[in-house]
């Protein structure tokens, strides 16, 4: 057994063996991986293994086009048999929902060149006879779906990584995991010891036993899941051909063909947890006690849909395990706090994704970061605060409503609320409705008699985000944006070290502030910051809140200068935006200081008194609108709070909720990252490269230089959409009028102070100039969109500069 390796793979599963395969296949020969029983031990060989390529994420959908395509190469390259159906898979929608989803997802696939498409019911029904189609709306197919053999999968790759060099050692548990004072690991086993640099947790059921070696707590929990098996029926033993997969996703089960009978599965709303307090060492291949009628009533749905599997006798039953994060994504990525120990764990549809996360993997380990942006499925959109009984309720929540679609911004309540500032109380009672971000509730949008809800369509609270956006508009409104990520970088070191990480040249003086991009290995765009300087050796930067963790790889790039301390403020620090027109009006009626455009200029800060509490006040605001970020101490939340309230209200100003500042910022253009901004894209594609200093050093400096004199793949457009009930949300394909797709929508919304439906888009390269009409396919049908040529609020930032101090209250 080898003592030294590149990586070490836990986990002989099909995931654990693709990472493996792919990085022998990328070059990394050097590698082992260790299992604790067989390969496929856990909740690989007992899986149903369908395939399907489309996913609402396009990245998912990537991937999963990637693990499809694979497995025939891996047969022909191995020579092992994949067990590979490909009679297609058939969607079918019984709601208007379920209709769009399916269109958008169309339309998609045209975008990315996939093969999914909408047939006829005539068509249906020679492609799958035994399938009632009455009440059924709409019906795509995808003729690439089907499913694979879960052994033969895992041992193709098991083959392949062999062939290149890399080792398995089957019947060899982990005893111990121990990183060393370089940086390296030690991975303990009862065969020896290896040292390595890399770790790689993908042990699926056992993934939080393992992770705890290392210290580590990971947002996982396994359920039971139950798929049955028919005896042959007759009307398949007399067919040539093999039927379609059914994806009947409104009926909560899936259904395809297993031999000459039926396989069917479903996620039963009575969800039953298993193994809460750990994963026992000694299961492998067993199964737990059948138990049909907890699925009873999804049955009853699959047999009306196909009459004939309810005249066959069941032949065997499977109720398994399977591990999940609370959002049954993977929990995928280095882990931001330790060096070298990569997770990809807690996979649900894992035989149509583990081509795609082995290979991305296997670049993100080698090369620093994979060539797709996969933030929804970073480990590091959790943090601590997801615990346990945040985790359980989540997946409790994400099993039973497997199937149920998952609208643009649609928040789910279950496990909620975990993380809550000293005015949530307050603003419950004001009627506040609630997001969640990184934990944290915040106001979404604010009325007591109108629910929060979901759908592709505009929901009932859009009028009350209306509402809001033009209060701002035309009076002021009040933004909590304590959920913003805030540190402190403080020393003789702050000025040198924040320039040596970020590209733009950090404010020279004190009260100065700037914009600055965070660069990525790959030279595209990792985040976006404020950064301001409040005294010579103190600077604070303002950044997403969801990516707090996820920049903490960067942060942990640079060494600290010696007498130079890095603090996330996020938990001690809360922050109100007071913006528009009569916001400088609001807060002289609360503060001393001067707020004059003399005084207090644009992209100024200063520490201010407002209502009695001390503030780090910033003349910013990503409404695009005159107005202040006011940043407090958390117990003084409420105070401030109050005060702004009551001012407002002498001035037409009240709260305003996150929806509304999404809107707000689409009307002057403005990008998000997460959204409009990603590792993808470089900074030139999306108007950033100005803020990019090239007689500097910053990182990954000389990954942004192999990239930044060359032309651009795609631009950052603003769009105007002619559509009635509907806003782009992002994702939506985007066609020239011949039906050519160029692109697609990163963010949208309805922009209520200038009354048009507006869209953030990237768009190829040199097919378009300002003026042109496009098609945006909102709803997945196509809606003629214009390219405009500047922003439509404030164009020239008459209002963001404000000079003239307004005095007349609103009436």
């Amino acid at each position: 057994m080898k003592t030294h390796a590149q990586a070490v793979v836990i986990g002989g599963g099909v995931v654990g063996c693709s990472i493996l395969y792919h990085l022998a296949k990328a070059g990394w020969t050097d590698v082992v991986l260790l299992e604790r029983d067989e390969l496929t031990s856990g909740s690989t060989w007992h899986a149903a293994a369908n395939i399907h390529g489309l996913h609402d994420s396009t990245n998912i959908s990537r991937l999963q086009h990637y693990t499809m395509n694979l497995y025939k190469e891996l047969e022909e390259e191995t020579g092992q048999s994949c067990g590979v159906f490909q009679p297609g898979s058939l969607y079918l929608a019984q709601t208007e929902d379920r209709e769009h989803q399916l269109r958008l997802q169309e339309a998609k696939a045209r975008r990315y060149g996939m093969n999914f498409h909408e047939v006829s019911r005539d068509e249906a029904e020679r492609l799958h006879p035994l399938v009632n189609y009455d009440g059924i709306r709409c019906i795509m197919f995808e003729p690439d779906g089907g499913n694979v053999d879960p052994s033969g999968v895992t041992s193709a790759y098991a083959l392949g990584a062999r062939q290149r060099g890399a080792e398995i050692i089957r019947f060899c548990p982990v005893t111990g995991t121990e990183q060393q004072p370089d940086g390296t690991w030690i991975v303990r086993t009862e065969k020896g010891d290896i040292r390595t640099p890399w770790v790689v947790n993908a042990v699926g059921l056992w993934a939080r036993e393992v992770a705890a070696m290392a210290g580590l707590d990971l947002p996982l929990l396994p359920t039971e899941h139950q798929y049955f098996v028919t005896e042959t029926i007759a009307e398949i033993a007399a067919m040539e051909n093999r039927l379609p997969s059914v994806a009947d996703r409104d009926g909560e089960y899936y259904l395809r063909q297993e031999g000459q009978g039926l396989l069917v599965g479903a996620y039963e709303k009575d969800v039953r947890f298993w193994a809460e307090g750990g994963t026992p060492q000694g299961f492998g291949h067993e199964l737990f006690a059948d138990d049909l009628e907890r699925i009873e009533d999804n049955m009853m749905r699959a047999i009306d849909r196909v009459p004939v599997v309810g005249e066959a006798g069941i032949k065997r039953v499977i109720n398994g395990p399977m591990i999940w994060s609370p959002d049954a994504n993977a929990l995928f990525g280095p882990v931001p706090e330790l060096t070298g120990y990569f997770t990809c764990c807690g996979i649900i549809p894992g035989f149509s994704q583990n081509g795609g996360l082995g290979r991305l993997a296997a670049e993100w380990i080698i090369e620093g970061e994979p060539s797709l942006d996969l933030f929804a499925w970073d480990m590091a959109r959790f943090g601590v605060w997801a615990g346990k009984d945040f985790t359980k309720a989540r997946v409790g929540d994400q099993y039973a409503h497997r199937f149920k679609i998952h609208f643009p911004g649609e928040e789910r309540a279950a496990g909620r609320p975990v993380r809550t500032r000293p005015a949530y109380g307050m603003q419950a009672e004001m009627g506040a409705r609630f997001g969640l971000n990184y934990g944290w509730e915040h106001p979404a949008f604010f009325d007591e008699n109108v629910d929060d809800s979901a759908g592709f369509k505009r929901q009932p609270w859009w009028d009350v985000v209306g509402r809001e956006a033009r209060m701002l508009r035309e009076y002021a409104g009040i933004i909590d944006i304590s959920n913003f990520a805030k540190y402190r970088v403080k020393g003789a070191g702050a000025e040198a070290w924040l320039n040596a990480l970020f590209p733009n040249r950090m404010p020279r003086a004190v009260g100065r502030s700037c914009l600055t991009p965070l660069i990525g290995k790959r030279g595209g765009v990792a985040g976006d910051f404020t950064v301001t300087r409040l005294a010579e050796d103190e600077f604070w930067v303002l950044g997403g809140g969801a990516a707090e963790r996820f920049h903490q790889r960067f942060f942990r790039a640079i060494p600290l200068p010696d007498g130079t301390t890095f603090d996330s403020l996020t938990d001690a620090t809360c922050g109100f935006n007071v913006a528009g027109p009569q916001s400088r009006n609001l807060l002289m009626r609360l503060t001393n200081a001067d707020l004059s455009n003399e005084a207090f200029p644009f992209f100024r800060s200063q520490r201010i008194t407002v209502a009695g509490v001390d503030c780090v006040a910033l003349r910013v605001s990503f409404t695009g609108d005159l107005g202040w970020e006011l940043h407090c101490a958390e117990a003084d939340q409420v105070t401030l709070y109050t005060a702004l309230l009551d001012a407002g209200r002498e001035v037409g100003a009240g709260p305003v909720g996150s929806r509304a500042l999404m809107s707000l910022r689409l009307e002057k253009g403005y990008g998000s990252w997460g959204r409009d901004y990603s590792p993808e894209y470089w900074p030139q594609e999306c108007g950033l490269d100005g803020l990019i200093k090239r007689d500097k050093d910053f990182l990954n400096k000389a990954a942004w230089l192999k990239i930044a004199d060359r032309p651009k793949r795609e631009g950052l457009h603003l769009l105007s959409i002619d559509v009635t009930d509907a806003d782009a949300s992002g994702s939506e394909p985007i066609f020239l009028p011949d039906g050519t797709p160029i692109g697609q929508v990163s963010s949208g919304g309805y922009g209520f102070g200038v009354e048009a439906s507006l869209a953030l888009a990237y768009l190829k390269a040199g097919t378009v100039v300002p003026g042109d009409i496009v098609y945006v396919a909102i709803l997945g049908r196509p809606h003629s969109a214009t390219v405009l040529a500047e922003p439509p609020f404030d164009p020239g930032g008459v209002r963001l500069r404000g000079a003239e101090i307004l005095h007349e209250p609103a009436q």
